[in-house]
């Protein structure tokens, strides 16, 4: 094969893992509910359609910034706002799946800490935003 050819053969199979990858990923964000589950909340379940077509172009656009390297302007200013936007999407995420998994029931019932159930609560909050300012503080 010529070395244009095996390229363009290498650049085909990329993107349609990547599509594969992604589309598997949002289905299993939406399979698990965090989406309806925000709908539910805010009572706008008529919206749920437009809620996931957002959250896969909100997927396609971050890697398309990424991979681009696609300035945005004021993007100081706008970074802080994003990283509050997605550890709250992530946070609720991470909740969704724990709660389908029936973790948190299981390991109160085996550990029998009722009574610390909100400090558990408050300490994994604390300690993800801590975890997460301690990373992007370092990168800098």
């Amino acid at each position: 094969m010529t070395g244009w050819l095996m390229q363009l053969l290498l650049g085909i199979i990329g993107f349609s893992a990547g599509v594969a990858v992604a589309g598997g990923l949002f289905s299993f964000i939406i399979g698990l509910g965090v989406i309806s589950d925000f709908a539910d909340r805010t009572h706008t379940g008529d919206k749920v359609l437009l809620y996931e077509e957002c959250t896969a172009l909100g997927g396609i656009l971050g890697n398309i910034f990424f991979i681009y390297q696609i300035h945005i302007p004021y993007g100081a200013v706008l970074v802080p706002v994003f990283g509050l936007f997605s550890g709250i999407f992530v946070g609720c995420w991470y909740m969704a799946l724990a709660e389908i998994l029936n973790i948190f029931p299981i390991f109160i019932r085996r550990v029998k800490i009722l009574k610390a159930i909100p400090y558990l609560i408050l300490g994994m909050a604390f300690g993800k935003g801590f975890g997460a300012l301690l990373y992007y503080f370092s990168r800098w």
